[in-house]
């Protein structure tokens, strides 16, 4: 028998549940369709709130031809057929087909680049499916050239709402005798996610004792599912969420609760060099020079756990996850090298000064190239005094040591050595 959730899959946009932000009266996705002209996008959200019913309504509602592909087993020869079957339909006058890839994020960039050409042309209208951020995932001129849609996890009411209208509107379902007495059970199993539900559902349907009553109570519910594992998918959203969580308890000097995120990712499966990768970026970006050896210890966390592996792995996670939320906090260099990207943005790529420009050849002195550079180690203390930025902006102050008792022994040298320069 074919599973509920297909059999349940709307067919017409009316019956399509969630996601209202996006096809409910006037809304953007829902004036395109009007218009009968959609743009290529993403549906970026998470797993069962409709990505693939939607892509597939709009094409009926277009009348459009529709090629739909996955990522997860499809290569660079499947997409180069459908967009050649998609480019035969063109010339029969079935204008406009729609490719849809689900799972985007799983394509490589060679892939994602098989169907630039397409798209610009448009021999097809791309729709993609991701769980995944595509700032992240899908190649920047792939994603230049396409809208993305964020969808929603279903809200309690169109969950529940979704379970009742199956019960009414499927055949089989109908036929039996069962009695929705709790939905909690139901709905914290699923997750948000609509396939889940009714997966659940169907299963307590095809073990009901024959010629009974089936009463779904919460308790019933927990019996057949034995488990509601943590919610942690490493290949979806979650691995973006948690880890966030991850990195602003750390930031946040949370010890505790940057521990409880790393455990949630480690009991995931989550890759442990990507986790510590994550803290080498912390340790200089929101600890820096509050205290230098933060980032030697995710340096060597780094390297400790390719040498140990897990399990025992997750002891110099926890370590040095620990450590970087009791250090004390400075953003400094972060904001330094920001300023100066805004800086170059303003003033453009203004010329070195002569005297630290590179002399290497008999014509580059004789047009003074290094002349009166002052060699800092021929002066006392190893500081001389002189101008080392484009004299445009000579004076431009980009690094403001923090409030921290590091960095305010470095304010005070600094105020020291350049006084009159640099306003410290």
């Amino acid at each position: 028998m074919i599973p509920l959730a297909e059999r349940m899959r709307p067919q017409t946009l009316a019956d399509y549940v969630g996601q209202q932000h996006l096809v409910g009266e006037g809304a953007v996705l829902k004036q395109a369709i009007e218009r009968g002209k959609i743009p290529s996008f993403i549906l970026w959200g998470p797993p069962g709130v409709g990505k693939t019913t939607l892509a597939q309504l709009i094409a009926k509602l277009l009348n459009k031809p529709f090629f739909q592909l996955s990522a997860i087993n499809a290569g660079v020869k499947d997409i180069r057929d459908a967009i050649e079957s998609a480019d035969k339909q063109h010339l029969f006058q079935q204008k406009g087909a729609i490719l849809f890839i689900d799972e985007i994020h799983r394509f490589s960039k060679s892939q994602q680049d098989a169907l630039l050409g397409a798209v610009e042309k448009g021999i097809v209208t791309l729709i993609g499916a991701t769980t995944e951020n595509p700032s992240f995932e899908v190649i920047p001129a792939l994603l230049s050239r396409c809208q993305v849609y964020v969808l929603h996890h279903l809200t309690k009411e169109e969950l529940v709402g979704l379970v009742d209208r199956a019960l009414v509107e499927d055949a089989f379902l109908r036929s039996l005798d069962i009695e929705i007495v709790e939905y909690d059970a139901m709905l914290l199993y699923s997750g948000g996610d609509a396939r889940r539900l009714l997966n659940a559902l169907e299963l307590m349907a095809n073990h009901r004792t024959p010629g009974s009553r089936l009463q779904v109570t919460n308790r019933l519910v927990q019996e057949f599912i034995q488990q509601n594992a943590a919610r942690y998918d490493k290949t979806g959203e979650q691995h973006y969420d948690i880890i966030s969580a991850f990195i602003k308890s750390m930031r946040g000097s949370d010890p505790n609760a940057a521990v409880y995120w790393l455990a949630r990712m480690l009991d995931g499966g989550e890759d442990i060099e990507f986790i510590a990768r994550r803290m080498l970026i912390l340790a200089s970006e929101d600890i820096g020079l509050a205290n230098p050896n933060a980032l030697l210890m995710a340096t060597t966390t780094m390297d400790a756990i390719r040498m140990i592996g897990m399990p025992e792995a997750r002891i110099i996670l926890s370590q040095c996850a620990i450590y970087l939320a009791t250090s004390p906090k400075s953003n400094a260099s972060y904001k330094a090298i920001g300023k100066a990207y805004e800086l170059i943005k303003q003033t453009g790529s203004l010329p070195v000064p002569l005297h630290l420009r590179n002399a290497p050849t008999k014509l580059m002195q004789q047009l003074n190239y290094g002349s009166g550079y002052q060699y800092a180690h021929d002066f006392q203390g190893n500081f001389v005094q002189q101008d080392n930025l484009p004299k445009e902006v000579d004076g431009t102050i980009l690094y403001e040591p923090g409030s921290n008792p590091t960095e305010e022994k470095v304010r005070i040298k600094l105020r020291e050595d350049w006084k009159g320069k640099y306003l410290y």
